[in-house]
């Protein structure tokens, strides 16, 4: 069994759905060992919350095995990756879980370097100077007071002038402007 399981590893995603779509267990297992790490790590920056992780992801791969005849897929990653998003969405739906929209930027280090071990805090807040020097100028001066100044967004909005809400949809939107930016940066890291 260990050595069928060590020609798995050489397969490809094609050969391993194909086999899996057949009834193969040990095609589904390595499709479980490539990508339930990456799955989870996704689920997690979103729910925070371990137990819901571990049942999300545990979920997603259940039901691809049980529906694996029905299921024509083409790229297995993008798959499972939609699958944890829907269900991670279908959480916040059903209000068993808020969505986690802000975030220390010393736990975003922790994250991304815990996950992938490619960058330590001192890379990402390089990183993350890089992105504030590219950002409108506004936007950027709201980022450095909510997360570096540590001011509530009732500061910030009395010191420029402007609405709270002005102010809470500029961190939403920095926030989310900044994920992509660092993921960008870790598939980049990864493939070199």
């Amino acid at each position: 069994m260990l050595v069928k399981h060590s020609t798995y590893e050489s397969w490809s995603d094609a050969q391993l759905i194909a086999s899996m779509t057949a009834g193969d267990k040990a095609a589904f297992d390595e499709i479980y060992e490539r990508y339930w790490k990456k799955l989870y790590n996704e689920s997690f920056k979103r729910l925070r919350n371990m137990e819901q992780v571990e049942e999300l992801v545990q979920s997603v791969f259940v039901d691809l095995w049980t529906k694996k005849e029905r299921k024509n897929i083409q790229n297995i990653y993008a798959y499972l990756v939609t699958a944890v998003r829907y269900q991670v969405y279908m959480l916040y739906k059903k209000g068993q879980t808020l969505p986690q929209f802000e975030e220390p930027l010393e736990h975003m280090a922790v994250s991304y370097s815990g996950a992938d071990s490619l960058l330590n805090e001192k890379e990402i807040r390089n990183y993350i100077a890089v992105w504030l020097a590219l950002q409108p100028e506004k936007r950027g001066e709201i980022f450095r007071m909510k997360f570096m100044d540590e001011c509530t967004t009732k500061e910030i909005s009395i010191k420029l002038g402007i609405s709270q809400k002005t102010v809470q949809n500029q961190i939403i939107t920095s926030h989310a402007s900044l994920r992509q930016f660092l993921e960008k940066i870790m598939v980049l890291l990864s493939v070199m």
